[in-house]
This record gives C-alpha cells, structure tokens and sequence, in this order.
C-alpha cells in the first residue's frame, strides 16, 4: 500500500506540473481575472435580511419542535449546519438543519434509524397541514437515504428546508470548517466561488450524483495545503487537541496567517486549482485519494472498492464525503472542468473578453440578474393571493387596445425595481395611453432567468413598421442571442442559418421603448434554445401588424406562462407556430 500510494503521489504531482504548462500566466490578464472573481464573490453574497431571514425559520422550526413535543426536557431543539452555519451560503442555497434531542449523541445504538424516521414523519404530518394552508410547499420525506431527511419549502422566500435527525456529526464539520475559513480569508473566497462555478454548471448536487458542498470545500483546503509556501496547515495539526468546538477555536488562533508567505492572488489560485483537478482525472480510478487530514495525496479504498472520485472525511476517516459521485457524472464533472479551463487560456491569450469569462464560469453575473427570490415579513406564512392562472381576461373581450395597461393585465400590487416579476404584472395605476407591455421576463422551462425591461414612452403612438419588416411578439427566454456560459449559441434560423452575435444587438434609437417590430425585427423566422435543449415556442406575428400594444393584436399562449390563448383577430395580429 506504501508502494502504491508513493507512485500515486508522484504521478500526480508529474501530471500536475504538464497541466500547468497549458496556461501561461498574463500580469495584465490575472489583475483582470482577480477583479472579475471579487465582484462575483460580492455580487452572491447574501443580504443581511437574508440572513436574518433564515435566522427566523430557525426559530419557526423551534416553535413547531415544541408544539409536537411539549414544552418539556425532552423536547428536541432544532440547529443549523452546512453553508448557512459555514456562511458559505449563496440565495439559492438549501438551509440545513438537525432535530436534535437533549442528552443524546449521534451514536446508531442511543437514537436508532427507525426512531430517526419516526421523528420525520411526526413533522411532515405538520408540514402538510401548513402546506394545505399554503404556509409551506414540497413537503417531501426522503426516508430511504442514508441520512433520512424531509424536504420542506417555505412558501415566502423559497427557501428549501432540509431537516434530519441527531445530525450531530455534520454539525461538528460546520463549525470546524467556519472557524478554519478565518485562518486566511483566500480559503474562505475560494470555497465560495468554486461552489458557485459548480452550481452554475449542474456539478453540485450529490442527488444527482455529482459534488457536494463539502467535498468542493475539502478539495478547495486540500489545493491550499499543497501550494508552496503552504496558505493552509494540515487539519491533523488543527484538530490535534481536539475536536470539539473549544479545542478548534483555541488551536485555529495559533494558525492565523499560517499562510502570508504565499503572496497568490485568489485568480492563480483559482486556475491552478482547476488544473490540479484535470491532473488526477486519471488517477481517481487508481485509488488516489485527497486527504485534507494529512494535507497531501493518499491512496485509499473503501467498503464498496475503489470509488469514482475519493475525498477523505477529516473527522471520520473511514469515510469518503464523494462517495455520491457516480462513474457518467466524473465524466460531466471533468468537461467542466475542461471546457472552464479552455476559457481561462483563452482569456489569458486575449482571445475573448471579461464579460464571456465570467458568464463561461457562473453563468450570468450581471446585477441585473441577481434577484433573490421573494420574501414575506414572517418565516411560514402563506403569500397574498395572487391569481396568477388563469390571467383575466383584458377589458372589451380583445388584446391590444388602446386603453391602460392595469385594464388589459390584471391587478395587484407593484413590483419594485428590484424585483422583476416571473408573471407580467402592472400596477394599477399605470399611465393611461401607454402602449405595449410593461416589465416582464417570465421563466420559461424552469429556469430562473433575469428579467428584461421594455418600456414605450407615455402616451407615444405607435408608427406603422416599416416595409419588409414584420412586429415581433413575445418570445423565448431572456439571453438572447447570447453564448451561455456552457458554450453555445443561440441559433437564428434566417435566411443561411446565421449564428446570432454574443451579445444582442441594442434597441434602434438606442433605448428601449420603440415599438417592438422595430427593435426586434432579426426577420422572418425565429427559434430559441434553452439550456435543457428544449426549443422555445416560437411567435410571430403577420406581416403589417403594429406589434404589442396596438389596436386589435392578439398574445400568445406560451405554454406556463399565463398568457392566456391566443386568438386571431383576422386584422394580421400575432399567431402562434
């Protein structure tokens, strides 16, 4: 086994070395790099209602611990722990949380499996009868895993609930890694951001048998461990006084800047961090093994062999915490990192621009599409009733005309402008006159893309197109014409089957508000492809028609969107194909 893990440790470290010779670092290119990576950590970092906000359903699920248990010393308190306890959560992250029974430990013989599953299902039975009030949603008991859980969204802010049992021991690793990340800032950036890149690229999530959180975190310490000079020591040399929190607090003080001799800037380590990944894409299926206990390569196998991806559990061993990647998903996870690395020599070269980076390694960073998703004042508690299915009908039976917007589109309050809505809707009180929709960017397909804004100016008539042109509808999903961070295009079918540019072209005038024959006129034909390879519907409408907001046109009806049924008005409205 010495033998083995000594050729295992030099191949890597061989393979490494030739890995890095694809990228040669550019001065001017890793400063731009280095200001690209701080503004994305700063654009998905979390608000402080965020904060606060899951701070209160912590509280919530106390008070529904004490509703079934009684107010007594045997009643469980429930904790935090994962990303929200390691503060290396994100809007979209999952709130973890542990049902934990007074003077109990996480051993099997003291709290069973089947009093674990018994525990859950006491919970559900409440958490359904908040969903029938429209308090919660998705309540979903997942007992067969290894760790049973139960699923539960809270209805105002979206946030999904994931509740176990004496989970103890995940607990534990929460509190260690938070107290690490403050030995050097660099740790803490780069758990984050990598954690992002995986989200942004469907590599994060041991559901579907890909990475989780803690193992992108463990690999992130593991990279920082092995540079030279060392940014992190070995987590044996941590925990040596002990595990517990109090131990690990004192040890960690010792450790502060353990790290300054290393003068990397978060961009080199981000790039020679994905080029330690693709060196060992080889090697995994070898036994190589990342131990951030040792801080350096070892060669391991486990109770089910030798696994697909192996990164040693610093607490407990024996266990691997990517034990969940199956043999395909090592396959998806390395063309990510192939293609992110691809991009990253590309930029280096002056190949393509900061702006296709950035989308290239977490999708779109633009503040203007970083919403967080809707909250209420109180955890559980249902929204106001919306109606968004079925939209009612507009006033006078037909689209289109040339009264107010609030008259054809329903009522409700306002939404603010930082907070694009996903259903069109438009205040009451719009300005008579206006023509044309108002704010929209429904999600099409289940993905939460940004919004984009269309706005005609107040009480502007809308000129006839001009000839040859055709008035738009509404259509596919916002991205336009943009290559996605995967590296596609969209596709334009006119004419010779033109690939549309990176970046759409802008509105004629040069600001939004021109009747929508004019600023989207990109001809006679039209198709979007969304990430999930599922083509958009595609809307046109007749030629000579005046688009949007003008007499006697008609919507589409796109499929989930609630835009009702489109209907032909024989007057060249639009028609769905």
């Amino acid at each position: 086994m010495a033998l083995r893990e000594k050729v295992l440790k030099k191949k890597a470290e061989k393979f490494e070395l030739k890995e890095l010779e694809r990228i040669i670092p550019n001065r001017g290119k890793l400063l731009v790099l280095e200001k690209l990576l701080n503004e994305a950590y700063l654009i998905r970092r979390p608000k402080p209602s965020e904060y606060e906000h899951r701070k209160q359903l912590i509280r919530v699920f106390n008070e529904i611990a004490r509703e079934l248990y009684g107010n007594s010393s045997g009643c469980p308190v429930v904790e935090e722990f994962g990303s929200f306890s390691m503060d290396l959560f994100t809007t979209g992250s999952d709130l973890d949380l542990s049902v934990n029974f007074k003077n109990k430990n996480n051993s099997q013989s003291v709290f069973p499996r089947d009093q674990k599953i018994k525990a859950l299902r006491k919970f559900a039975r409440k958490f359904y009868a908040l969903q029938t009030g429209g308090h919660v949603r998705g309540v979903q008991p997942v007992l067969s895993a290894k760790v049973p859980i139960l699923k539960v969204i809270d209805a105002g802010s979206g946030v999904e609930c994931d509740l176990s049992v004496e989970n103890r021991d995940g607990i534990s690793k929460s509190a260690i890694i938070r107290l690490i990340t403050s030995i050097d800032e660099r740790f803490k950036k780069l758990s984050f951001l990598m954690k992002a890149w995986a989200k942004a690229h469907d590599i994060n999530s041991s559901k579907d048998r890909t990475l989780n959180s803690l193992s992108i975190i463990l690999l992130v310490a593991f990279h920082l461990q092995n540079r030279d000079p060392p940014i992190l020591p070995p987590f044996s040399e941590i925990l040596k006084d002990g595990e517990d929190v109090a131990s690990v607090q004192k040890s960690v003080r010792k450790f502060r800047n353990y790290g300054s001799k290393n003068t990397e800037a978060l961009g080199e380590l981000l790039v020679s961090f994905l080029l330690k990944l693709a060196s060992v894409e080889k090697l995994w299926p070898k036994g190589l093994c990342a131990s951030t206990y040792l801080g350096q390569w070892t060669s391991k196998t486990w109770a089910t062999k030798i696994a697909s991806m192996s990164v040693e559990d610093f607490t407990d061993r024996t266990q691997n915490v990517a034990r969940a990647v199956g043999k395909s998903e090592v396959e998806k996870i390395y063309s990510r990192i192939q293609f992110s690395i691809q991009r990253l020599s590309l930029f280096m070269n002056g190949e393509i621009q900061e702006s296709v980076l950035n989308e290239s390694l977490f999708g779109i960073t633009n503040t203007l599409h970083h919403h967080p998703p809707l909250t209420t004042t109180t955890p559980m508690q249902p929204r106001a009733a919306q109606s968004w299915l079925p939209r009612p009908q507009p006033v006078g039976g037909q689209w289109g005309g040339m009264g107010t917007q609030h008259q054809a589109m329903g009522s409700g309050q306002e939404w603010s402008d930082d907070h694009p809505p996903k259903r069109m809707r438009v205040a009451a009180d719009s300005a008579p006159g206006t023509q044309g929709w108002g704010t929209w960017g429904p999600e099409l397909g289940g993905h939460s893309q940004p919004a984009k804004r269309m706005r005609a100016a107040e009480g502007a008539p809308t000129p006839p197109p001009p000839p040859g042109t055709q008035g738009w509808g509404n259509w596919g999903p916002p991205g336009w014409g943009a290559e996605d961070y995967r590296g596609r295009r969209v596709q334009q079918p006119n004419g010779p089957r033109n690939w549309l540019p990176p970046s759409p072209p802008p509105p004629v005038g040069g600001y939004w508000g021109r009747p929508q024959h004019e600023a989207m006129d990109f001809g006679p034909e039209w198709a979007v492809q969304t990430f999930d390879h599922q083509p958009a519907k595609r809307i046109r409408a007749s030629e000579g028609s005046k688009g949007w907001g003008s007499q006697g046109s008609s919507p589409p009806a796109v499929d989930g969107l609630g835009l009702g049924d489109a209907t032909s008005n024989g007057s060249g409205g639009p028609q769905q194909e």
